[in-house]
């Protein structure tokens, strides 16, 4: 988009002000309030950032400041306050692109698909919960009615939130994102809402930005909203599916499907699956990425009967109890994704994978069609099937062994991301919690 083009938005919508935002390892966006009259320094020279506050940025408190250059193709209207816009972009410093800003990091990894004249579509399903505080100053599901074992899409339930979930999708509809099915999810309290696919670094703008309004229009209800991947222990988690197809470069042709194929899959999809689930231990850092996302990823049922996550690394049809799913022709859908990761790095890792696939020829194996769930552990290993890491430091030592992954993160980001995560770890099995104390304090 070229400057003349959002001087004329900024008329049209009459926008005052931008958030000249971008994210920081853990996805949480960061911006400048950035007023109108100042947009040819905004985009010549970008909004200026301390890195060192700013999260995980490998900056200290001596470091250059970091320059966040606006990429305007993300320009997005508020529809709660349309005279404020939102743009992502791409965190400079001292005049080079940063090897450490997420962002690029998914843009160079695009651009080496577009080199091979290929391009991601990806469509999310972010799952996110409504959560009110306690008297206790813990967080429970805001609903006191909501407490079916099976509340998934019961529509008495989904009645008494009509107003937050409409709202939300006249909001999707006035961005043009294409809002088709939205629904209540499987825990308590639990929604979501699905829009159409688009370009790779299209559904992580908007995924960052879906994220924080759903969480500000929350807030306006006083309550809190959360995208974390298992808030409570005897409910269902929160994923964050993601569905991927490569296409030509003109974005006419579905480079996925195949008609002739009994699943609608091209053998470069075969190929690009067999890739993701070579790679899959390794990419649970990147699509798994906090201590919590380890507790969802288990076996042990909530009480809706299934925890719905893909514990196994294998392949099926309409089969949710693998990690990657074939839902129809033309697509792969990719359910180890959960609501904590960050879109730039999951996308840019999950290309790199599936493009290895196709190098490689990787063969994804035997589809699995039966509930895995039910099969025992001894008949899995048996089988040869193989299992999800099952805590963020496993899957940091696996992440750490795949040369593939870490170079579509750039080595040295994904150095420092594997140090950032396994502080992480220390900090968590460091902590003495209550579980602790009720169960050992009493017998040691």
């Amino acid at each position: 988009m070229t400057i003349d083009e959002v001087r004329k938005i900024i008329t049209d919508k009459g926008i005052e002000f931008f958030l000249c935002s971008f994210v920081e390892m853990g996805g949480a966006p960061k911006a400048k309030l950035v007023p109108v009259t100042n947009l040819d320094e905004m985009a010549r020279e970008g909004a200026g950032f301390a890195g060192f506050a700013a999260g995980n940025m490998n900056q200290g408190p001596h470091s250059p400041d970091m320059a966040n250059i606006p990429d305007f193709n993300s320009l997005t209207v508020l529809p709660w306050r349309p005279e404020m816009a939102w743009v992502a972009g791409n965190i400079q410093v001292e005049g080079e692109y940063y090897d450490y800003c997420p962002r690029t990091i998914l843009q160079r990894q695009l651009e080496r698909a577009s080199d091979r004249g290929l391009l991601l579509n990806v469509g999310v399903e972010a799952e996110f919960m409504l959560l009110q505080q306690a008297d206790n100053g813990g967080y429970v599901p805001y609903d006191a009615l909501d407490v079916l074992d099976k509340p998934c899409y019961d529509l008495v339930t989904l009645n008494r939130n009509f107003d937050f979930m409409t709202t939300l999708i006249r909001y999707l509809q006035e961005l043009g994102w294409g809002p088709y099915a939205n629904d209540h999810e499987d825990a308590n309290c639990q929604f979501e809402i699905n829009w159409d696919y688009a370009t790779a670094m299209e559904t992580a703008d908007r995924q960052t930005f879906y994220r924080w309004m759903v969480k500000v229009l929350a807030e306006e209800e006083g309550l809190l909203a959360t995208f974390m991947p298992k808030p409570f222990a005897d409910l269902t988690g929160c994923g964050a599916h993601y569905h991927m197809s490569l296409w030509d470069l003109a974005n006419k042709k579905n480079l996925f499907e195949d008609h002739d194929d009994t699943a609608g899959l091209s053998k470069m999809a075969y190929n690009f699956m067999g890739g993701i689930l070579a790679h899959a231990k390794a990419l649970s850092a990147i699509t798994a990425p906090i201590v919590n996302s380890y507790k969802r990823l288990v076996r042990s049922r909530p009480r809706s009967g299934a925890s719905w996550a893909p514990v196994y690394v294998t392949y099926g049809g309409s089969n949710r109890t693998q990690m990657i799913r074939i839902p129809g022709p033309g697509r792969i859908e990719n359910r180890s994704v959960d609501g904590a990761a960050n879109p730039y790095l999951a996308c840019a890792a999950l290309l790199a994978a599936g493009l290895d696939g196709i190098d490689n020829e990787t063969d994804p194996g035997q589809r699995n069609d039966e509930n895995l769930y039910e099969v025992s552990g001894a008949e899995l290993r048996k089988r040869g099937i193989n299992f999800l890491p099952t805590s963020l430091v496993e899957a940091c030592d696996y992440l750490e062994q795949d040369e593939i992954v870490k170079e579509a993160l750039g080595m040295d980001y994904a150095n420092y991301y594997i140090e950032c995560k396994r502080d992480e770890w220390n900090e968590y099995h460091d902590f003495v919690g209550e579980w602790e104390r009720e169960r050992y304090l009493p017998v040691h």
